[in-house]
């Protein structure tokens, strides 16, 4: 009987592996017959797992979506995976989704094996996650969109754009994008008859499947690139492109995906492009850093930061009431390191707008 019941579990667990087995290869995989096999499926039919069989050379044994959830058979390595997984998903932006992974997590820890519990609990207690904020989602508008992006079909919703306008979308879904913060839909709308990207927690209404699509030419090799460019760049005033004397690598770990893009720019040197609505607060933000920087595009942010610099040495230097520094400054009105009047350096330069940096810690 014994040997029977841990047979069942085996056949089970295989069931749960893989899509669909043959016969053959479970009487392979379990080292039985294939006469075996049949009489083990009738089993856990009889205990309410429902298991399809399809005839055939091609056919094989499926196990099917049933009333009750069958319990989940997984090794050692398995069940650690799925603990620390849910462990980083109770902050997940998805609406919901934390407080039951925080309960999922308590019924896998009441069974996790004794020789699991002190490898769970050390990284459980190595590591330690940052909350970022982020956007609540509607779990069912996830689910909706998923299905349709797996059926190809196309779904209709209402959408509040930035400007708070509501509007009908009828879309063609391809990509769910998650930046962390929040997520994005990559879909064709059919009414604008253009690629758009659409912030999923913006959608007031779970999409309805409609008619099914035939896939278009993507817009991108890589749709997670293209969002990121979408939501980075395309919706601000200025598009600015930046030149750090500081290498890929360094800029990576402290520049997140949804401020810009980055790319090398030889060995020492990294360019980043990224959108702004207002000149000034990117330049206050990239001279509280520790790293040379250029700014090659737009020229009215080199304009700008020319304004700025004189504005920070005068107030550094102090200035009298009659609009002179009253200390460092020459005659001509111009600093010992300063900008003349024209606006160009004392060096002669005077190509491009030149700060200091030091990677974000946020």
């Amino acid at each position: 009987m014994i040997e029977t019941s841990a047979r069942l579990l085996q056949l089970l667990s295989l069931l749960q592996l893989r899509r669909e087995w043959t016969g053959p290869a479970l009487a392979q995989r379990m080292d039985v017959t294939e006469r075996t096999v049949r009489r083990d499926i009738g089993k856990l039919r009889t205990l309410g797992y429902p298991i399809n069989a399809s005839p055939g050379i091609a056919g094989g044994y499926q196990l099917g979506a049933g009333a009750q959830l069958p319990p989940l058979l997984l090794d050692d390595d398995e069940a650690l995976a799925v603990a620390i997984g849910l462990t980083a998903v109770t902050a997940s932006p998805v609406s919901g989704v934390g407080e039951a992974s925080v309960r999922a997590l308590t019924k896998l820890e009441q069974v996790l094996p004794p020789r699991l519990r002190p490898r769970f609990s050390g990284l459980r207690s190595a590591v330690t996650r940052m909350a970022a904020a982020s956007t609540p989602v509607n779990p069912e508008v996830l689910t909706a969109l998923s299905a349709a992006i797996t059926e190809r079909r196309c779904v209709a919703f209402r959408y509040d754009r930035h400007d708070g306008e509501s509007s009908r979308r009828v879309v063609e879904p391809y990509r769910l994008v998650d930046t962390g913060r929040r997520w994005y839909l990559v879909a064709f709308d059919r009414e604008r008859e253009g690629w758009r990207t659409f912030r999923v927690d913006r959608c007031q209404s779970v999409p309805v499947a409609r008619d099914r699509f035939v896939p278009r030419p993507l817009p991108a090799p890589d749709l997670a690139a293209y969002v990121q460019e979408s939501i980075t760049r395309s919706p601000f005033s200025y598009d600015a492109v930046i030149r750090f004397s500081a290498p890929l690598s360094e800029l990576e770990a402290h520049v997140p995906a949804t401020t810009g893009t980055l790319e090398a720019d030889g060995e020492e040197h990294t360019l980043l492009r990224a959108g702004f609505d207002s000149l000034d607060f990117p330049l206050a933000y990239l001279a509280s850093w520790d790293i040379d920087f250029e700014v090659l595009e737009p020229a009215a942010m080199r304009e700008r930061a020319l304004v700025v610099a004189d504005r920070l040495r005068r107030s550094a230097r102090g200035a009298g009431q009659d609009g002179t520094e009253r200390d460092g400054a020459g005659q001509d009105g111009t600093g010992r390191d300063g900008t003349g009047q024209d606006g160009t350096s004392q060096d002669g330069t005077g190509a491009g707008a030149v700060g200091k940096a030091s990677p974000s810690r946020q």
